[in-house]
Parts: C-alpha cells; sequence; structure tokens
C-alpha cells in the first residue's frame, strides 16, 4: 500500500499551470522562429500557440485577483521552452511535433490529477482545467496527426522531453 500524496494548494496548481501555458508559448515561438509562417505546419503551430497564450492570459487574471505569485522560474522558462522550440524545429516539424506531442501527454496526465486532487474544491479553477485539459489534447492529437512519430529517434526525443516537462512541473510547484 502506498502513501497518499499530498494534495497540492490550489495557489501552487494556479501557479503551476500559469507557468506550464507560460512555456508552452515560449515553446511555440521557438518553433515559428524556426519554421517561419511559410512551412507546411505553421499554421496549425501558430492556432495552438494562440490558444495557450489565450490559456496564458486566463491564469494571470486569475492568478491577479488570487493574489498569487508567479515562479521564481520563469525567466528559466522564457529562454528554455525558446530553445526547446527552436532545436526541435531545426531537427524538422516531426520533431517539432514531437515536442508537441510529449509535452501535451505530460500536461494530460498533470490536469488530470489536479482535477482528481481538487474534486470539484475550486469550480473556478476546475472548469479552467478541464477547458484547457480538451485543448491540450487537441494539441496532442493533432501533433500526432502530423507525424510526431516519425520524428528521429522519436521514443528517445518524446522520453527526454516527457522528463524535462515532469522535471518543470514539480520546479514550478515548489519555486
Amino acid at each position: 500500500m502506498s502513501a497518499a500524496r499530498p494534495v497540492p494548494s490550489a495557489d501552487r496548481m494556479l501557479r503551476v499551470d500559469q507557468a506550464g501555458e507560460y512555456g508552452a508559448t515560449r515553446i511555440y515561438a521557438g518553433q515559428l522562429a524556426v519554421m517561419g509562417n511559410r512551412a507546411p505546419l505553421s499554421a496549425d503551430v501558430a492556432a495552438m500557440a494562440a490558444q495557450e497564450a489565450d490559456h496564458r492570459a486566463r491564469f494571470d487574471a486569475l492568478m491577479a485577483a488570487r493574489g498569487v505569485r508567479p515562479t521564481a522560474l520563469q525567466p528559466v522558462w522564457n529562454v528554455a521552452g525558446f530553445a526547446l522550440g527552436a532545436a526541435t524545429a531545426l531537427i524538422g516539424p516531426e520533431a517539432a511535433m514531437a515536442c508537441t506531442a510529449a509535452i501535451e501527454e505530460e500536461i494530460d496526465r498533470h490536469y488530470t490529477r489536479q482535477l482528481e486532487d481538487l474534486d470539484g474544491a475550486d469550480p473556478e479553477l476546475g472548469a479552467m482545467i478541464e477547458t484547457f485539459r480538451a485543448d491540450e489534447r487537441e494539441h496532442r492529437d493533432t501533433a500526432l496527426a502530423a507525424g510526431a512519430e516519425r520524428a528521429p529517434a522519436y521514443p528517445l526525443l518524446s522520453g527526454a522531453i516527457r522528463l524535462g516537462c515532469r522535471l518543470a512541473i514539480r520546479l514550478s510547484e515548489r519555486i
């Protein structure tokens, strides 16, 4: 029998979720900087980036209303996100989509866990997370349909990105 995991506070959830959406906007900015607006997937990437920007703006507003501070790691996620997006786009369109698929898989798991932890205790935050989770699942499915699994060394690339995402989540919850 395993020990029950502690339920993070709504403030911590909000902080990490805003950080994740911020990081996503930076990843897509890096991908678009490399792909430009003429690449076959640039319209899909731009559409996903716009949704992530909306998610971030809505989390920003809720944080301001509740007096929740952002993660102190935001400058790190600014650079790391852009670098990850640019690097995967430089490898090729399938690698950029592999990045999206890997991250969105972890975010789906993260948001699902948060909804279980909230268990209706914060309807406003829960509704946002549920809506955003649906968008993230759509992003993952779009990336898979666009050839994410054809990326060079897909299992390794996906695994490394998912591990990095889990680490970023843990750090952003606490710092």
